[in-house]
């Protein structure tokens, strides 16, 4: 009798050890097709989703600390180290965003220019959406070039999943509505493009890599191309951090960009 339970106990033992289900939807990792699913959604054999279980209200908390080589604001290559503070809200499909940042370069230091903006997502086929946006950029930093008026930014992206893989690209276009000094500085509307892909090697760990062509606010000068590494990595349920890396490909890029973040999700 003794020796059958002890067979019973290490089997049991040997069968939780081998189980994994990270984002604990009852779905083994093995054979779960939707990683990282919300916990208040039910899922399918597949550990995709049914439905909500209740209303997707959530909010996230992130703090980053970063460091660059460039200032775009004034178009000037100075080692510029950066906190950063945003708030997000997200019910659904339509989420909130509010953004601030705090820099110290070589030779000053301040507020950056603040963000408030708003996303609605929509689906547009199984596995592709599209995200649209929009928003203003509050001008918490004054460079006295006359750029202390608020700016208006909108956006699409776009997203398409199969499996592990993830493909990407986004628009956006702002209008400035900065002063011009004669002779001194011109401004401009802005268009940014950006365009990558990315994959899951791990259910807690993404992986992407994309590239952005954005005009400068400034008339007259090159665009702003840069190429960036970016990952995120899921702690928990609540805690996740990312890091990203930003090369300059052209002359009005800082040739160096890293930032690490950590964010709380409830």
């Amino acid at each position: 009798m003794l020796k059958k339970a002890l067979i019973f106990l290490t089997t049991a033992l040997l069968s939780l050890q081998a189980y994994s289900d990270y984002d604990m939807d009852g779905v083994e990792d093995s054979v779960d097709r939707c990683p990282n699913t919300p916990f208040n959604e039910l899922v399918d054999i597949y550990g995709c989703t049914i439905k909500k279980a209740w209303s997707e209200e959530h909010f996230s908390i992130i703090y980053g600390i970063g460091f660059s080589e460039a200032d775009y604001a004034t178009n000037r290559n100075v080692d510029t180290f950066s906190q950063t503070l945003q708030v997000d809200y997200y019910y659904e499909e339509f989420s909130l965003q509010a953004s601030t940042s705090y820099y110290n370069s070589d030779d000053d230091s301040g507020m950056n220019d603040s963000f408030l903006g708003a996303y609605y997502t929509l689906s547009i086929f199984e596995r592709v959406s599209l995200r649209l946006g929009g928003g203003v950029i509050l001008p918490t930093y004054d460079t006295g070039f006359n750029n202390n008026n608020m700016d208006v930014v909108a956006s699409a992206n776009f997203s398409y999943t199969a499996e592990d893989i993830n493909l990407f690209g986004g628009y956006s276009y702002t209008v400035l509505n900065d002063d011009d000094i004669a002779g001194v500085v011109s401004y401009q509307n802005t268009n940014s493009y950006s365009g990558g892909a990315g994959f899951y090697p791990l259910n807690a760990l993404y992986i992407s890599s994309y590239y952005t062509n954005s005009e400068s606010i400034y008339k007259d000068t090159e665009n702003i191309e840069t190429l960036t590494l970016y990952t995120f990595y899921s702690i928990d349920k609540n805690w996740f951090t990312t890091f990203s890396y930003t090369y300059g490909l052209s002359d009005t890029a800082g040739d160096n960009a890293v930032e690490l973040r950590l964010g709380y999700y409830f």
